[in-house]
């Protein structure tokens, strides 16, 4: 089978560390056009809309489509009506609804869609998921603590409305959790909203299963020194500690698994793997509970915040 022809939207630091290489030692991706207001891959045709690079390279077969998420239905619904699969970056779309239209209409042109969260595909969750399945779990603490002006800085778009402020990190969490435990349900949140911000810089959340398991999730911007990715259980079995985002896995103190990261990679073969199939893999339950968190957290505003 001849490799997929994929162009890129939106061509910033998130592409350069991540899809590029993942794509460059992905035999079934040939990378054929880039569109970004400002970046360009090197070699590659680069245009400066969706549209004039939808028009110009017609042999396009999928879109991986890289700019905020306030943007993104837009992009995606040109590439899913000209008939394009499409891979969408973490979080899918600014609001559910916008991601249940794209969905449809996937469905509608016979594409595929890809809802990516990359976390998932973290070396140790796997390992995670089957230690919890063969035990009772008790309780579970999220701790998901970094400094915005290290990750992101100057970037105005994660503090407006829709670009989720503390939930872009926090959902990398939330993917996680949706995956390797039962279902929750939000039963409390507070979100800590800078007075100068549209969105939150910290998040405190509280959840529950329809078995009474607690889950306490922790999520702050204003960490300084060494960056928290850390989901905890407390279990029949131990302690089991999820560390550095999912990477290193840990029961009792002991290590137990730890691999090379390796989650960008993993995302394409899943993207290459249903756009052969034929089908979408377009999972919101990460970003429900974030759109959960904007409905029944109480909003506690603290002093302004400034790069």
């Amino acid at each position: 089978m001849s490799p997929i022809n994929l162009a890129i939207v939106g061509v910033g630091k998130i592409v350069r560390d991540q899809h590029l290489p993942s794509i460059a030692n992905n035999p079934d991706f040939k990378l054929v056009a880039t569109a970004s207001r400002h970046g360009t891959v090197e070699g590659i045709p680069a245009f400066t809309t969706i549209e004039a690079m939808l028009d110009a390279v017609p042999a396009i077969d999928a879109v991986s489509l890289c700019m905020p998420p306030q943007y993104r239905y837009e992009a995606a619904y040109k590439a899913l009506s000209a008939g394009k699969h499409v891979f969408l970056e973490k979080p899918p779309g600014a609001t559910l609804s916008e991601v249940a239209d794209l969905e449809n209409l996937a469905k509608t042109k016979g594409v595929s869609l890809f809802a990516s969260w990359h976390s998932r595909y973290a070396p140790a969750v796997e390992a995670a998921k089957a230690f919890l399945a063969d035990t009772t779990i008790r309780s579970v603490h999220v701790i998901w603590k970094e400094d915005v002006r290290h990750w992101h800085p100057n970037q105005e778009w994660i503090w407006q409305a829709g670009g989720l402020g503390v939930f872009d990190p926090g959902i990398n969490a939330l993917s996680i959790v949706t995956h390797i435990f039962p279902a929750l349900f939000l039963t409390g949140a507070t979100l800590e909203f800078p007075e100068n911000r549209d969105s939150p810089i910290a998040a405190d959340l509280h959840f529950r299963s329809g078995q009474g398991l607690p889950v306490h999730a922790e999520f702050d911007w204003r960490q300084t020194g060494k960056q928290s990715w850390d989901i905890v259980a407390e279990t029949d079995a131990g302690q089991m500690v999820l560390s550095e985002g999912g990477s290193k896995l840990s029961v009792n103190g002991e290590l137990t698994f730890s691999a090379p990261e390796a989650e960008y990679p993993s995302l394409y073969r899943r993207f290459a793997e249903i756009v052969k199939a034929g089908v979408s893999d377009v999972d919101v339950s990460p970003l429900r509970h974030v759109a959960d968190a904007f409905m029944l957290g109480k909003r506690k505003f603290v002093e302004a915040f400034h790069d």
